[in-house]
């Protein structure tokens, strides 16, 4: 499972010109990818790191703040590029695989106490955010 976590002011995901997901406070926008062998113990940790990551201001982490968190489903996290000019994406789990994990990651992240918001699985998401820092960072189980 790879996540790309940015902290951000404010963030908001839109689909067919429909605002879906977003957050208008600091917090954090993950983009979350899933692959063949992902199960429940990466889905555990990926939840619990990012809630705990000391990343906002004054090496706070969003559970200390309460921080909003807006997940949104990304399976190009897995693509490949090294040979050629198109990308493989045979590492990213298909939708059967990959939207039970990402429901999970989400679900696990409310149980911890996060305020989550969501993109819509596999489809075309406009995401638009303000980087903090800024702050990016991978995570990878």
């Amino acid at each position: 499972m790879r996540a790309v976590v940015q902290r951000v002011l404010s963030a908001s995901v839109t689909v067919d010109g429909t605002t879906v997901g977003a957050i208008d406070s600091p917090g954090l926008l993950v983009y979350l990818g899933v692959t063949h062998t992902d199960g429940p113990d990466e889905i555990a940790w990926i939840a619990r790191k990012i809630w705990a990551l000391r990343i906002m201001r004054d090496e706070r982490s969003a559970s200390d703040l309460d921080a909003p968190v807006l997940v949104v489903s990304q399976f190009t996290l897995y693509g490949d590029a090294v040979k050629g000019r198109r990308p493989s994406w045979t590492a990213a789990a298909p939708g059967p695989v990959s939207e039970p994990a990402y429901d999970a990651v989400c679900a696990e992240l409310e149980r911890l106490g996060a305020h989550v918001e969501r993109g819509v699985f596999g489809a075309d998401m406009r995401v638009e955010s303000v980087n903090d820092g800024p702050v990016t960072l991978l995570l990878e189980r």
